[in-house]
């Protein structure tokens, strides 16, 4: 089924009101330097019965209130409606963010009943390799049956998902005339992490694709994830302790992927790589130093393993131990030192002459993007569309919050032979 999408309108939103003069000039961090330049699209649905009144002759409406709201939450948040410059800094020039005003031909229900990654992207009118006028787009899309989509795409190169997340929420809590905490986010991650020389493509470039594979969800029940903590915990040799849902899903994944790539070349002396962000915020020392920051404040430690050691209990111990590595110590000696870029630069080479297998794994789930609330109640369903890049896995909490829904941008084969072992759980 085609989703036949049609521009109602494009414009740019800018602030409500001027940034003032010592604001102007916001210096990237150095992880914001290192972040790729793609753009992320978060996609929210809310159904038409949630929204009272909603139908077609008050579209417009809709849309007028979205744009307010947008243009009074774009003052706070006057870094994303400037321009980035020479990969050091960004100019807060309220130049705005583009809105787009987009109907899709079709119900909302017959989209997400069976999620297409095909299908969504067709929804997203943003090219998520970049080169945009705007730091941020923002797209509502009204269906057929009355539903809404909202869309949100942002530049990772000045947000992480919490920051882009804090920024939605905080528009819905204008939107809806609720409480919003803006006062609450601050800007200056450059103080901590300070901008350095980095040549104008960032180190994550090799990693992109033009050519992507296909992107496929694959659903974690409560019943599945109970099977591979089990499966975790009682294999002959394990130490693993209360594995969480996030590491088993990640670690299944892996598994999977590296006896895929066994499998085609059995003569392999591979080493495998699996990067997972984590999210500084909670890690400081001391704590809570870092708790409002807008920007990205985010590490990916690179777990290591070889085909030898690639039993799910080896992969969970793997994540596990490489995330703690993040720890208040190694951010504090990251601020200022070289030890981040270090642990990044010695894996670059080995990518680049095809002796490593790389995964990267970004975990969504416990963030509350089933409470973004415009005034008309909570989102039925969240997702977000493929990023241009092959072998990742983003992993979102079901709605019910007691699955996770894992994305998954590889081979077909890959994926197809995890289906398989799923269905053997």
């Amino acid at each position: 089924m085609a989703a036949a999408v049609q521009v109602m309108s494009r414009e740019i939103i800018r602030p409500s009101s001027q940034t003032p003069h010592h604001l102007k000039k916001q210096k990237l961090s150095y992880l914001d330097q290192l972040s790729p330049t793609t753009y992320i699209s978060l996609m929210f649905f809310y159904q038409a019965d949630e929204i009272r009144g909603l139908t077609t002759s008050n579209h417009v409406q809709i849309s007028q209130h979205l744009k307010h709201s947008l243009s009074n939450t774009l003052a706070s948040f006057y870094p994303l409606a400037g321009k980035i410059r020479d990969n050091s800094f960004i100019d807060c020039n309220d130049y705005g963010c583009q809105f787009i005003e987009a109907r899709a031909r079709t119900r909302l229900m017959d989209v997400i009943k069976e999620p297409n990654m095909e299908l969504l992207k067709q929804l997203v009118l943003v090219d998520p390799i970049g080169g945009h006028e705007t730091l941020v787009a923002v797209q509502i899309t009204f269906f057929d049956c009355g539903g809404i989509a909202i869309i949100v795409s942002i530049s990772h190169q000045i947000a992480d998902f919490a920051s882009q997340l804090a920024f939605i929420d905080a528009w819905a809590a204008t939107f809806g005339g609720g409480k919003s905490e803006l006062s609450r986010f601050s800007f200056d991650l450059a103080s901590y992490f300070p901008t350095r020389d980095f040549p104008s493509s960032n180190m994550f470039a090799s990693l992109m694709s033009n050519e992507l594979f296909p992107t496929k969800m694959l659903v974690f029940d409560r019943e599945k994830l109970s099977k591979l903590k089990l499966a975790a915990i009682s294999s002959s040799g394990s130490i693993v302790k209360d594995p969480t849902s996030v590491e088993v899903v990640s670690a299944f994944i892996w598994k999977h992927f590296i006896e895929s790539v066994k499998s085609k070349n059995m003569d392999a002396k591979k080493t495998f790589a699996a990067t997972q962000g984590v999210n500084l915020r909670p890690r400081t020392s001391p704590p809570n130093l870092l708790k409002n920051v807008f920007g990205n404040c985010i590490m990916v430690p690179t777990a290591l393993t070889s085909i030898d050691k690639s039993e799910l209990h080896d992969l969970v111990h793997e994540f596990r131990s490489t995330i703690r590595t993040i720890n208040g110590e190694y951010i504090g000696k990251a601020q200022t030192g070289d030890t981040y870029v270090n642990d990044l630069s010695t894996l670059l080479p080995a990518l680049m002459n095809g002796e490593l297998e790389w995964c990267v794994f970004s975990s969504w789930c416990r963030f509350p993007v089933y409470e973004v609330d415009y005034g008309w109640g909570k989102p039925i369903w969240f997702c977000t569309t493929a990023l241009p890049l092959n072998n990742l896995a983003i992993l979102v909490s079901t709605r019910s919050g007691d699955g996770i829904e894992a994305w998954l941008t590889m081979p077909p084969d890959n994926i197809e032979v995890l289906q398989t072992q799923m269905e053997l759980l």
